[in-house]
């Protein structure tokens, strides 16, 4: 074999060996049935991610809009959150109860379905208890800062989620007493879940005025992109509403995903860091 033949071979089992790495870096998502069909009318299901890192791993339920996206959150997100060294699990609450949308279902219920999922994972010995954190988008954001509001369903509950992330919540609704650090991240042009209401519950103002003192509750941080949208993080948003403006953003999407890893690492992060 000439010393071209003996390099190009070389090259190209260097090519395979690093092709057969990414893939298997790149481990697929299960699906996992989050309670048995006897346990509830309407046992969940969802994606789960493994991280490479070492067992057991902190973790992050993903909570999807209103249309149910929760396969093309967990692709978006999911994804990359496991390769940052977290277990992942994306909850798909309208497929069990034979929805398409949120219409015929409660924040009350998908914050249960919030809960259910923290169970299932306090459950997995791959899974640190102690580092569980929640994470929605949209109508599932208001749903993740409902789960970690000081109130009845999070007092109800013996496991506790440890952090939230609220991607373009509804934040109307809300006082903003939270029992664990609280991130939203929003579009400034936002006009189905507007920013300035987000500004309005982190400042503790409701439309009476001021309604809870910045001390009360965990801390909550907000951040707004300026010349976002809703949906900025999602290419192609799936059934927009007509009447709102959806748009991908990637220099939102960029700085949000930078945020929300310092976030994670911050208040739940892996022991074992992932570059």
């Amino acid at each position: 074999m000439t010393n071209f033949a003996k390099i190009a071979a070389l090259l190209a089992a260097l090519l395979i060996e690093s092709a057969a790495e990414c893939l298997a870096a790149e481990s697929p998502p299960i699906v996992v049935e989050i309670e048995t069909p006897l346990a509830s009318t309407h046992p969940l299901q969802g994606y789960l991610r493994q991280p490479k890192s070492a067992a057991p791993s902190p973790a992050v339920v993903l909570l999807h809009s209103c249309n149910g996206n929760w396969k093309r959150i967990d692709e978006r997100w999911g994804k990359l959150i496991a390769s940052w060294g977290y277990l992942t699990l994306a909850v798909d609450s309208l497929g069990p109860r034979g929805l398409t949308n949120c219409g015929n279902t409660t924040p009350d219920d998908l914050a249960r379905d919030a809960y259910r999922a923290l169970n299932f994972l306090v459950g997995d010995p791959s899974v640190d208890p102690a580092r569980v954190a929640v994470l929605g988008f949209a109508y599932g954001g208001g749903v993740a800062l409902m789960s970690v509001e000081r109130g009845a369903m999070e007092q109800a509950s013996p496991n506790k989620f440890r952090a939230a992330v609220a991607f373009y919540p509804p934040c109307s609704r809300f006082k903003g007493t939270m029992t664990v650090p609280t991130l939203i991240l929003i579009g400034e042009l936002d006009d189905w879940t507007p920013a300035d209401e987000c500004r309005k519950m982190v400042d503790g103002r409701d439309g009476w005025g001021i309604s809870r003192q910045q001390r009360d509750g965990a801390p909550v941080k907000l951040i707004v992109y300026p010349g976002a949208y809703h949906a900025f993080d999602a290419p192609n948003p799936k059934n927009p509403v007509e009447g709102h403006h959806h748009e991908f953003n990637q220099s939102a999407k960029d700085q949000s995903s930078a945020a929300l890893r310092e976030f994670l690492d911050a208040t739940i992060g892996a022991k074992e860091q992932l570059p």
